[in-house]
């Protein structure tokens, strides 16, 4: 009589992702895991970046935390390679260091007529917490730091603060992306990014951008209150579209992804709209044009992030009329999962480098795989 009260509650609790086994990863094929936290000298790595260069060099980037939990502290960006379509990678290697202070959120860009990859990046004492900062409390504000490489990432320059350039005096926290940045069809290079206004606790999303190769850096349009972690994406027309994190209302369990365009190259923004089919439980989600933007072929964007509600079932979705609406969806786990990073690969398959949960609670780690298009589009 117990067994078959107990029966269907077991079920239920299966049905609905609550069980202890619904938090292990489900493997798929082509799972490469490049970050795991508590190896090669990081408590934990998170907010991977992915990028794949003119010359068919997959950049993997994250935050290597020291310790296994906390938002700063003594972290440093690391990176690894694969010149092999993601088949291979390089050992661990050491992009940006600061001793005890905190390097973080890595969005690259690379300058196709030089082939410099640049890489943004956020830089804070690592004794100030996230609240002392936002509030303006802390010793020091985050800055924004900028390095280079032209040597397929092989060798980075020694980053170089471009704060004067890339910040107000109100602005308290700050992050470019996290994910990565766009050369437009101007030359243009563009950064989402950003930044907490100084006593307010607002957070705005705003353009970063540099119009002589990546010497000098200027500020462009800022978009609505209660938008952070941004990606964005160039319609063929020449419309900028970014998508970014919904924190309003910040007691809300699930939110819609926030959309504004730009159709000055960043410099201002239309007001923000929700995009129904986009839901989230305010999560960093990834965003690339696949195909379709000068290539002549079907116009395909992808967009990956976990829906919510929770932080779990990271889903790839696809869209043929370059955002508007999301025809297909393919969950990619199941299990718990935050951050991404998509990327089209050299043989044209889908590259996705993500956060994945393991058991422990702080101690995620940072897995690759690879999938087909067809694996979304269906037969």
């Amino acid at each position: 009589m117990v067994l078959r009260c107990l029966l269907p509650l077991v079920l239920l609790l299966v049905l609905n992702g609550q069980s202890r086994g619904a938090d292990q990863p489900i493997p798929r094929p082509n799972v490469e895991r490049l970050f795991v936290s508590g190896e090669t000298g990081y408590g934990r790595y998170r907010i991977p970046a992915i990028y794949v260069t003119p010359k068919q060099t997959i950049l993997a980037f994250c935050e290597g935390r020291v310790k296994p939990s906390g938002l700063t502290g003594d972290i440093d960006l690391v990176l690894r390679r694969s010149t092999d379509g993601g088949k291979t990678w390089t050992p661990l290697q050491v992009v940006a260091d600061d001793g005890p202070n905190t390097l973080g959120n890595p969005c690259p860009v690379v300058d196709r007529s030089t082939g410099t990859i640049w890489l943004l990046l956020s830089r804070s004492r690592g004794e100030d917490t996230e609240t002392q900062i936002t509030e303006g409390t802390s010793k020091e504000r985050t800055q924004v730091w900028v390095t280079k490489s032209t040597d397929e990432g092989l060798t980075w320059d020694k980053p170089v603060n471009i704060s004067a350039q890339a910040t107000l005096p109100q602005w308290t926290w700050y992050g470019p992306g996290p994910g990565i940045g766009l050369q437009l069809p101007s030359g243009r290079l563009f950064i989402p990014a950003y930044h907490a206004v100084e006593k307010t606790g607002i957070y705005q999303v705003h353009s970063l951008y540099s119009d002589d190769h990546g010497q000098t850096w200027k500020i462009g349009g800022t978009v609505a209150d209660e938008t952070t972690e941004a990606q964005a994406a160039l319609r063929a027309d020449g419309t900028l579209v970014i998508n970014t994190r919904n924190i309003s209302p910040r007691d809300a369990s699930i939110r819609n992804r926030a959309i504004a365009l730009s159709r000055d190259e960043g410099l201002t923004w239309t007001d923000v709209g929700r995009d129904a089919a986009l839901t989230e439980s305010s999560c960093q989600g990834s965003l690339i044009v696949y195909s379709g933007l000068g290539d002549g072929a079907k116009s395909r964007w992808l967009f990956a992030n976990p829906p919510g509600p929770g932080r779990r079932q990271l889903t790839l979705r696809l869209s043929y009329d370059e955002g508007r609406t999301w025809a297909r969806s393919l969950i990619i786990e199941p299990g718990a999962a935050e951050y991404s990073g998509l990327a089209k690969l050299p043989n044209g398959e889908i590259g996705l480098l993500y956060e994945r949960n393991t058991q422990k609670k702080y101690a995620p780690e940072i897995v690759f795989t690879r999938l087909t298009l067809s694996e979304i589009e269906g037969p």
